[in-house]
C-alpha cells in the first residue's frame, strides 16, 4: 500500500548543472541552509549496472551490454469472477540483454526531484550515499531540487523547460511520481511533455512503482537500500520501456491520472490511518493493517467493469460521446457518470465490499506482490475486490501471503480477480476514502480506463506487452527515440 504526503524542507535551492560529462552537483542540506559540507560515501559494491540482490543469479552483469537472466514471473489465464484464482505455469521475465528501442543518451542530463521528508526522512542522505556516486560513474549529470510542500513537484514540472533534460528522476514514494505525471498532463503541451522519460528512485514508504520496475527487470524482490541501488543501476543503464496510464474521472468533474493504482475501502483506510506512523517506513502498513483488522468494516457501493475479453469482441463507444471538456486523451470506453454503463460491461451484483483495488503494476508496495499473475496486454489492469463476509483471520492470511504473491492461492471465495480495461465505482455512503497512487481523495463516484504505452520510464525490461487493441490516435503514443 503505497502512500505519500509531501513534506516541507527548511530550505530549497535548485542546483546548477555541473560540467557536462559525468560531473555531479552536491545537493544542499536543508539543515545547513544550502551549505553542503558532506561528501558522498563510496559507491555500493559491484560495477556499473550491477544491482543488489541476495542471490547471484538475480544480479546484473558488470557491463552495459550484459544482463544475467533474472527471476521468473507467474502467469495464468483470466479467471471467471467469483472463482478462486489458480497459479499457472511459471514463465521467465525478459531480461534486458537486448536493450531498449530508445535508450537515454550518454552522457545525459537529468532533473532530480527529491522529497527530503518522504518515508523515513532519509532521502537526501540516501541520494548522497547510494545514488550520486553511481551517477558520477555513468556520465549522468544532474540538478537536484528538493520539494518543499505538497504539490510542489506538480507546480515545478508544469513550468519547467523540459528541453534542458533527457529525463526527470523522481526520488520519493509513489505520491511524488503521481504529482509529476499530473503536472506534465496539465501543461498546454501535454502531448509532448508526457513523452519525457521518467525514472522512479524509491525513498518513500511503499515504493510500489519502483518495486514493479525491479520485478519487470527480472530481479528478486528487495527493499530499502537494495531496491534503491537496483533502480539507480537501471538509470545508469539508460534503457526505457513504455508504461500504461490510468485516466480517472470523478463525479465532481475532476480529471486526474494514475501511474499505479486506485484503492477503496480497507486498503485506502490503512493508507490514511497509518500516515501517523510514516517514520516507520513500510512497517507502517503492517501496523495499520492490524489496527484496521481490529475494527473491520464493510463499504457499500456499486462496481462495474469492462472485461478484457469483451474489448476483444465489442466495439468501444464513439469517442465523441466520451470526449471530456478537460485536455488529455479521449476515454473512448467511458460514458458520462450520470448515464448507466454500456450494456456490454459487467455489473457486480454485490454492493457490500471490504476493498476494491484497480492496479496497473505487479506490486502494491516493495513487499506486497499483489499481482503475481504477470503482466497482461498493454491497456489492461488488474481489478481485485473482496466481498463482505470475509473473516478477520482470512483477510490477515491474504495480506501476509501477499508478500510472496501467494495470496491468490488461499482459495478465498470472497476474493475476486478479473483483468479489465475500464471500471466504474460508485460509493453509496460517505464511509471510506479513495487512494490514488497513495494520494487520498474524497469518496465519490469515479470511473477510469487504461491508455496503453502512454509514457516512458527507465526500466530493465527488454520489451513491454503488446497493446490489446490499436490506440485511437498515434499522437497519444510515445514517439520514436529521435523525437524525445
Amino acid at each position: 500500500m503505497s502512500t505519500h504526503v509531501l513534506g516541507f524542507s527548511r530550505n530549497w535551492t535548485p542546483l546548477p548543472l555541473a560540467a557536462p560529462r559525468g560531473a555531479v552537483s552536491s545537493p544542499p542540506d536543508p539543515a545547513t541552509a544550502g551549505n553542503d559540507t558532506g561528501a558522498p560515501t563510496a559507491p555500493a559494491p559491484g560495477g556499473e549496472g550491477e544491482p543488489h540482490s541476495r542471490h547471484q543469479d538475480a544480479r546484473l552483469g558488470s557491463t552495459d551490454k550484459e544482463l544475467k537472466a533474472g527471476a521468473a514471473a507467474a502467469d495464468s489465464a483470466p479467471t471467471a469472477p467469483g472463482t478462486p484464482w489458480q497459479r499457472g505455469p511459471r514463465v521467465e521475465v525478459m531480461d534486458a540483454a537486448g536493450g531498449s528501442r530508445n535508450p537515454l543518451p550518454r552522457p545525459c542530463r537529468v532533473l532530480v526531484l527529491l522529497n527530503p521528508r518522504g518515508g523515513k526522512g532519509k532521502a537526501l542522505q540516501l541520494f548522497r550515499s547510494h545514488v550520486q556516486p553511481l551517477l558520477a560513474q555513468a556520465d549522468v549529470s544532474f540538478t537536484l531540487t528538493l520539494t518543499e510542500r505538497r504539490n510542489h513537484a506538480r507546480e515545478l514540472v508544469r513550468a519547467e523547460d523540459l528541453g534542458r533534460w533527457d529525463a526527470l528522476v523522481v526520488m520519493s514514494g509513489d505520491g511524488l511520481m503521481h504529482e509529476v505525471v499530473n503536472g506534465l498532463m496539465e501543461r498546454p503541451d501535454w502531448e509532448t511533455a508526457i513523452q519525457k522519460p521518467l525514472c522512479s528512485l524509491p525513498a518513500g514508504s511503499g515504493n510500489a512503482l519502483a518495486a514493479s520496475v525491479n520485478h519487470y527487470a527480472g530481479y528478486e524482490q528487495v527493499t530499502n537500500e537494495d531496491l534503491l541501488t537496483n533502480c539507480t543501476r537501471l538509470l545508469c543503464r539508460r534503457l526505457l520501456a513504455p508504461m500504461d496510464l490510468l485516466s480517472l474521472q470523478t463525479a465532481s468533474g475532476q480529471r486526474l491520472f494514475s501511474v499505479l493504482s486506485l484503492a477503496w475501502g480497507f486498503i485506502a483506510d490503512v493508507d490514511l490511518e497509518s500516515e501517523k506512523f510514516r517514520r516507520l517506513g513500510e512497517m507502517r502498513f503492517t501496523l495499520g493493517t492490524f489496527l484496521r483488522l481490529a475494527a473491520l468494516r464493510t463499504y457499500q457501493g456499486s462496481l462495474a467493469y469492462l472485461p478484457v475479453e469483451t474489448v476483444v469482441s465489442k466495439m468501444p463507444p464513439c469517442p465523441a460521446r466520451a470526449q471530456q471538456a478537460q485536455q488529455g486523451p479521449v476515454d473512448a470506453h467511458l460514458v458520462p457518470l450520470e448515464e448507466a454503463v454500456p450494456s456490454h460491461w459487467t455489473v457486480v451484483p454485490e454492493q457490500d465490499f471490504v476493498l476494491v483495488l484497480a492496479l496497473l503494476h505487479s506490486h502494491l508496495g516493495s513487499e506486497m506482490f499483489a499481482a503475481p499473475m504477470g503482466r497482461g496486454a498493454a491497456g489492461t489492469m488488474h481489478l481485485f475486490y473482496v466481498r463482505a463476509g470475509v473473516s478477520r483471520a482470512t483477510l490477515l492470511r491474504l495480506f501476509l501471503a501477499m508478500e510472496k504473491g501467494r495470496h491468490m492461492e488461499c482459495d478465498c471465495p470472497h476474493l475476486v480477480y478479473v483483468p479489465v480495461v475500464a471500471f466504474r465505482l460508485e460509493p453509496k455512503d460517505a464511509q471510506g476514502v479513495f487512494a490514488v497512487d497513495g494520494e487520498l481523495m474524497i469518496s465519490e463516484a469515479v470511473q477510469g480506463q487504461v491508455h496503453p504505452h502512454f509514457f516512458w520510464m527507465v526500466s530493465g525490461c527488454r520489451e513491454s506487452p503488446p497493446p490489446l487493441e490499436p490506440q485511437a490516435s498515434p499522437s497519444q503514443r510515445p514517439p520514436p527515440a529521435e523525437h524525445l
